[in-house]
């Protein structure tokens, strides 16, 4: 399993690849990618508060994740045999089905070669042992390219729905060349990217709405 960063992960980096132990048999993460989406979220320990809601709300939504070409992965710094016992807490307290692999990462080399660990060190533990903070979300596209990241402390639980908005945000505007506001959701008016000008923006969005030249509104069919 490669443990080696060169540089660290930005927005538009690609995804380093790696190979590990899943709860659903080996992968090569790359191949794991495929031509899909893939939401590759992370835990510092199995058996904690915070996390076993988590995984049981992404087991809920998986379904969701499913329809919009969205493979869901999951990372916890423990062995599979720890895995296997707290899926079945999480399915028992959640009412959740995890179905999707979580990968076994004990020694930490996969959170340290995608900058999960704070300060940089694989060492770096509460007096638990549990590492810091290893509590980031990446959205990766099926180039293989990091679109987004997010991360939380420990105290501070995930917003599930937040995680979809994003992915529905990233492909609606892949495939409509626009960007989306504040607090946007499918359904909503979107805004003309600023590379599209003049004739070619009216004439791919002939109900577009121009509150400034740099700001243009446009409403797009909603998506699931």
């Amino acid at each position: 399993m490669a443990a080696e960063r060169n540089e660290p992960l930005r927005l538009g980096s690609t995804a380093p690849n790696f190979q590990a132990d899943t709860t659903k048999g080996p992968i090569d993460f790359h191949e794991f990618i495929g031509d899909n989406w893939v939401i590759l979220f992370s835990h510092p320990e199995d058996y904690t508060p915070v996390c076993t809601t988590e995984l049981g709300e992404m087991a809920r939504l998986e379904p969701e994740f499913a329809k919009r070409g969205v493979k869901l992965i999951g990372l916890s710094a423990n062995t599979l045999g720890s895995h296997e016992g707290w899926i079945k807490d999480i399915n028992e307290v959640t009412g959740s089905l995890v179905e999707f692999p979580i990968i076994a990462d004990k020694e930490r080399k996969v959170a340290y070669l995608y900058d999960m660990i704070d300060y940089q060190d694989t060492t770096n533990v509460d007096e638990k042992g549990i590492a810091f903070t290893i509590r980031s979300v990446f959205f990766i596209d099926p180039k293989k390219v990091i679109r987004a990241i997010l991360s939380y402390p420990a105290s501070t639980g995930r917003n599930s729905a937040e995680i979809l908005r994003v992915i529905q945000s990233l492909q609606t505007g892949d495939k409509h060349k626009v960007t989306t506001p504040i607090n946007w959701v499918p359904g909503d008016d979107v805004i003309v990217h600023p590379s599209i000008k003049g004739d070619e923006a009216t004439k791919l969005f002939p109900n577009l709405r121009a509150v400034k030249p740099y700001l243009r509104f446009t409403p797009l069919p909603e998506i699931d």
